[in-house]
């Protein structure tokens, strides 16, 4: 660890917060209070105190911020060529990295996360500016052969002002994830975060300033889903929304964006299956599940949520793995643990009562299955790392998103078995497959309704890669090339010569 580091360590766990967070909204390139005057606190899950807070915005707010993103579309941002902004999302790449210590320990103590867990999103949010970078002078169109006498073309334009709803499970890394791209296709954009976890996007709007992104095209407005979040998608000002939450949110945002037939880009959470063959690598096996379930305390809309072994290695894989999870650390994320607390007292009533309905009807908890606090201070949201057995594939435990850190664990007695619980839910978000049998995976993920399907590593890839769900995981693509598409407009000219 670092001297800088280890200094905002210190006096996060000393005061319980870091000097100098900020407070207000992010408008047209200054810090501005709410229109009202509202404050709300921000609290740090692993303790379960305020540390600090934020403007409570509400529609004046959030038309202001539209009202800016609006005039930076015809200002210098508009007439900017591609190459320059490259070269300033290469700067903001460079800041955020200059900044990566006190984001983290930001992240870490407004959304829970285990300091390693914070880093590592801080590095993905470097990456990926790093990535679209790159991507700006590259996103071009086509040619279209329509004989001698035509010339017939295509072109990619800025969709125009990009409306981003953030969850509260990862901040930074999901707004940079719509950000870098919206910026690199030439967009503007209001930000609402989550408002549990505020701050990093607020940090964000002055490092952008910082690299010279122009006033207004980086805009967040800090509040409930009720006052600000709303407001923002059904407001005629927006061209296209990206949306990161539940399915009844999901279908909520849908509705109040049909009135002006805005554009959007949703996912909406899953009940990802994880299929452990016989022949797999059990140990490494063993590692990607406890990852895919127990990272950021199982509070991941793809995390390896089901575990569907083949019945001649249920047993044995199942002793390694709950010897395992029993093992792990549990408490404050700036400690040296290996699992964080949860978001707040009703997502830890929320998975409670997930675990307890599933005992009552016969479940058997192998491990864990309780609230918890952290065992240092007494204080804060936690929940025991947690394998559920015994459940039938219409179970509520296997069929509802738990978002928390239960593992659901299911039998299968072929490999067409296994395909078929895994196809066995609404959700088609992610996938995994462990097997040392490299076609026979392949065939395997062809038949996987996922947006991704992960082989021998859960979560594997990068902001290159694209992430998005089918069915009731929503629909769009983050990252990789395909997100710039998301923020564009494809526009074909053609000329009789």
């Amino acid at each position: 660890m670092n001297k800088d580091l280890a200094h905002l360590v210190d006096e996060a766990r000393r005061t319980g917060t870091i000097a100098g967070l900020p407070r207000q909204h992010w408008i047209d390139g200054r810090r501005l209070p709410s229109a009202s005057g509202g404050r709300m606190e921000t609290i740090d899950p692993g303790t379960g105190k305020a540390f600090t807070s934020v403007a409570a915005g509400d529609a004046s707010d959030v038309d202001l911020a539209i009202g800016a993103a609006r005039t930076a579309l015809s200002g210098p941002w508009g007439s900017m060529v591609p190459a320059e902004r490259g070269r300033l999302l290469a700067r903001i790449s460079a800041l955020i990295r200059a900044h990566a210590d006190r984001l983290a320990v930001a992240e870490a103590l407004h959304a829970g996360k285990r300091l390693v867990e914070a880093q590592g999103d801080v590095g993905g949010a470097v990456r990926a500016f790093e990535y679209y970078a790159g991507a700006c002078d590259k996103f071009q169109g086509s040619s279209i052969p329509l004989g001698p006498d035509y010339v017939s073309y295509t072109r990619h334009e800025p969709i125009g002002v990009v409306g981003q709803i953030v969850p509260w499970n990862y901040p930074i890394s999901t707004l940079v994830r719509g950000l870098a791209p919206a910026l690199a296709a030439g967009c503007t954009i209001v930000a609402k975060p989550a408002d549990q976890t505020p701050l990093t996007a607020l940090m964000l709007g002055e490092i952008l300033a910082e690299a010279g992104l122009p006033s207004g095209v980086f805009n967040v407005v800090t509040g409930t889903g009720t006052e600000v979040g709303a407001p923002l998608v059904a407001h005629p000002g927006i061209d296209h929304i990206t949306f990161t939450g539940s399915v009844t949110t999901g279908i909520s945002v849908m509705q109040n964006a049909a009135p002006h037939v805005t554009r959007l880009a949703l996912e909406l959470g899953g009940k990802s299956p994880v299929i452990v063959l016989a022949d797999a690598d059990l140990d490494i096996a063993i590692e990607g599940v406890l990852g895919a379930i127990f990272e950021n305390a199982g509070q991941i809309c793809s995390a390896g949520s089901r575990l569907i072994l083949e019945r001649r290695i249920h047993a044995g894989f199942v002793a390694k793995l709950v010897e395992r999870t029993r093992a792990l650390r549990v408490g404050h994320g700036l400690r040296a643990v290996d699992m964080g607390p949860v978001n707040s007292p009703a997502q830890l009533a929320r998975i409670g009562g997930f675990v307890e309905r599933a005992r009552a009807r016969g479940a058997e908890v192998l491990c864990g299955g309780r609230s918890a606090v952290d065992p240092e201070t007494g204080l804060g949201w936690f929940h025991e790392p947690t394998i559920l057995d015994g459940l039938t594939p219409d179970d509520e435990a296997v069929q509802c998103e738990i978002f928390g850190p239960v593992l659901c664990v299911q039998i299968a007695d072929t490999v067409e078995h296994a395909i078929a619980l895994a196809n066995g839910t609404d959700y088609a978000l992610a996938a995994g497959i462990y097997t040392r049998d490299l076609s026979h995976a392949h065939r395997i993920a062809e038949r996987l309704d996922a947006g991704q399907v992960y082989i021998n590593e859960f979560f594997a890839g990068g902001i290159e890669t694209p992430f998005g769900g089918n069915r009731a995981s929503g629909f769009g693509r983050a990252k990789g090339l395909e997100a710039l598409a998301s923020f564009s407009k494809l526009k074909c000219i053609t000329a009789r010569l």
